[in-house]
């Protein structure tokens, strides 16, 4: 494991006087993360922020509502990862429960189209005689000047929403929703795509029912939220009050069995019980499994998953999405390997290395290029922008990811102001984006992005670092608080899942699987021995039987031949 420092987070010293009855040791937590009242805890729908804060969505329904009273032909065009299918499968959904009639949807190839709406999709629709009279736009469109541009010019007319943030100009749609749009007031700046398609949709069923254009039954869009849930997690914004009622509503739904079923099959191939799921599984389990379509076929895949409406359908394409995901990993732990090679080649030591790192192989896929920056950023704690090459080898596509206290869009853009042309294209968020440039420039840009990062941060903020919540006491670690914390969520992004710290003696270790670590602790602070695993550990470890360990853990409950029993998760330890 790579060394890292270990940080607690401070906790108020106040805590609130909250009117819930919260355990001390939740109170601690909540209080840590910024909680200040009862209401933050509070994950009913009626404290969602208001769809008509959002700039932009007034006319957006006034047009929607057009199209559904004159019949005419709508398209969602989405996006190639979960967020987009997510945010196509709502749209799509959606408006056919609010009315209307001819609606289909189109995702941009990751390898032929790139990202978002293009001009080359346009052209393609009408080759096909397949333009449609309103085109919307999921989680892209922001920065689809050209696009929008050839659409206007088609008699398309056009509304995009979207939560990328925006560039210095913006296109000339018919309407723009997006949070992250200047001049809009919305209150959650974090809203995924999904998010916001689905407060469209919102603010369409008022509109709709003021008139009484509301079809009979009134559609209930909660039925809607499992989806909603399942791209805001996958796409790892913020989970600020307003996205952690979205997740924990979808949540419950899942647990009661209430969810499309393409989402219960993902979960029935992957072996997990819809019963006991937390945000956890969307991200890790669900989500990865959705993705792995876009990454390495079509996405369609996976949107036809989600919009199943039966059991053996669902099943069928959830079955083939798992072996999407199982060839991504393969190929991913192939490029991993060729990425340390790399690295080796470039330093002796992680020192040496650039504090921003831009590699590119020619076998590199560009499917799996955003999860092996993720992972190359994590082993050398540093801004990593993985590369491939394009269909024709003249340009290479990048995805970038951040480390804390680095935004990756604007070191991009600084890279852009000093280098004009350099980059061809560049989006994202601030600890993704992704960008288009060629090849030839591969070694001026790598040493551009360097200094970019350089000006940006100091070499303490390249220092690897996890941040705990302390350590538990004795009578706390028990089966009893991992059920309280779990039940304590939804935990993600910015509202991260409790973490703690201890120094425990260990009794006894093995390696199980060729690289997790089982272990046998006892707490050094006193109370029972506890079984612990470190998965991906590799087979070379220290003997930390002779001299103890500092372990940062999660407590979980394992289930093993019907016997449920406490185990700690183990996200790093170091020896004592």
């Amino acid at each position: 494991m790579t060394t890292k420092k270990i940080l607690r987070r401070p906790v108020p010293e106040t805590v609130p006087e909250w009117g819930l009855e919260l355990p001390p040791l939740l109170r601690r937590l909540y209080g840590a993360r910024g909680v200040s009242s009862d209401v933050q805890l509070d994950y009913a729908l009626k404290h969602l922020a208001s769809p008509f804060q959002l700039r932009g969505i007034d006319r957006a329904v006034e047009l929607l509502a057009e199209a559904i009273r004159e019949g005419r032909r709508v398209l969602v065009l989405g996006d190639f990862d979960a967020d987009g299918a997510t945010s196509t499968a709502v749209a799509v959904l959606g408006l056919s429960m609010l009315g209307v009639g001819d609606i289909d949807f189109r995702v941009p190839s990751r390898f032929a189209d790139g990202y978002g709406l293009t001009p080359g999709i346009l052209y393609r629709l009408q080759e096909e005689n397949a333009l449609p009279d309103l085109l919307v736009t999921v989680d892209n469109g922001i920065s689809a000047l050209d696009g929008v541009r050839v659409a206007r010019e088609m008699g398309v007319k056009v509304v995009v929403t979207d939560h990328h943030l925006a560039g210095e100009s913006l296109p000339d749609a018919d309407a723009i929703v997006n949070p992250n749009q200047p001049g809009c007031e919305f209150l959650s700046k974090n809203a995924a795509g999904v998010g916001v398609m689905f407060y469209v949709l919102t603010a369409l069923r008022r509109y709709l029912r003021e008139r009484g254009e509301l079809p009979e039954p009134q559609p209930n869009l909660g039925t809607l939220l499992d989806l909603v849930a399942l791209g805001t997690v996958a796409d790892v914004v913020p989970l600020d009050h307003n996205n952690r009622i979205f997740v924990e509503q979808g949540l419950r739904r899942i647990r009661q069995g209430e969810a499309r079923p393409g989402i219960l099959a993902l979960l029935e191939v992957a072996g997990r019980d819809y019963r006991r799921i937390s945000a956890m599984d969307l991200g890790f389990v669900v989500g990865p499994r959705l993705n792995a379509a876009g990454r390495l076929d079509d996405m369609s895949v996976g949107i036809a998953c989600l919009l199943a409406d039966g059991r053996d359908e669902a099943l069928r394409l959830a079955k083939e999405l798992d072996t999407f995901n199982r060839e991504r990993r393969t190929i991913e732990k192939d490029m991993k390997h060729q990425a340390q090679d790399l690295l080796a080649s470039m330093s002796l030591d992680i020192e040496g290395l650039p504090w921003g790192l831009a590699l590119f192989d020619p076998d590199w896929h560009q499917g799996v290029i955003g999860i092996l920056a993720a992972r190359l950023r994590e082993q050398t704690h540093r801004p990593v922008i993985a590369f491939a090459p394009d269909e024709a080898g003249e340009e290479l596509k990048g995805s970038a990811r951040s480390i804390p206290g680095l935004h990756i869009r604007d070191v991009l853009a600084v890279v852009d102001a000093r280098n004009p042309g350099m980059l061809k294209k560049y989006g994202g968020h601030a600890m993704a984006a992704g960008m288009t440039i060629a090849r030839r420039d591969l070694d001026g840009f790598a040493a551009a992005f360097d200094e970019a990062v350089r000006t940006t941060i100091s070499a303490a903020d390249l220092e690897a670092v996890i941040t705990t919540d302390g350590p538990l006491a004795p009578e706390e670690l028990s089966l009893e608080t991992a059920a309280l914390l779990r039940r304590a969520g939804p935990w993600g992004q910015h509202f991260p899942e409790p973490l703690f710290d201890g120094e425990f003696d260990v009794i006894s270790q093995r390696v199980v699987g060729e690289n997790h670590l089982k272990m046998v602790l006892r707490p050094r602070s006193g109370g029972d021995i506890v079984d612990a695993i470190a998965f991906n550990t590799g087979a070379e470890v220290p003997d930390y039987t002779r001299c103890g360990a500092r372990v940062v853990y999660k407590p979980d409950a394992n289930t093993f031949r019907g016997r449920t029993s406490l185990q700690l998760l183990v996200d790093y330890l170091e020896p004592l």
